[in-house]
C-alpha cells in the first residue's frame, strides 16, 4: 500500500510529460488537493519561479523524503 500524500509533500514525477514540458524524475510540491487521487503539483526552479502547475494522479508521482523513514 502506498502511503498517502499530503499538502505541501516533495513529489518527483515518475512518467514524461511532454505536452507540459515535463520529464521523470522532476521535482514538484503538491500544493492543493482536488480529489481523493488528484493533486495540483507546482514544479519551481531554484530561484522559485513556477515553470509548470498542473494536476497529477496519485499514480504519477511519488514522495520523497529527506530523513529515514521505516521501512
Amino acid at each position: 500500500m502506498r502511503e498517502d500524500l499530503k499538502v505541501l509533500d516533495v513529489v518527483a514525477l515518475l512518467e514524461d510529460l511532454p505536452q507540459h514540458g515535463l520529464v521523470a524524475g522532476q521535482v514538484g510540491t503538491l500544493v492543493e488537493r482536488l480529489s481523493d487521487d488528484t493533486f495540483e503539483v507546482e514544479f519551481s526552479d531554484d530561484d522559485g519561479h513556477t515553470y509548470a502547475m498542473i494536476p497529477l494522479r496519485r499514480s504519477q508521482v511519488i514522495r520523497l523524503h529527506y530523513s529515514p523513514v521505516a521501512a
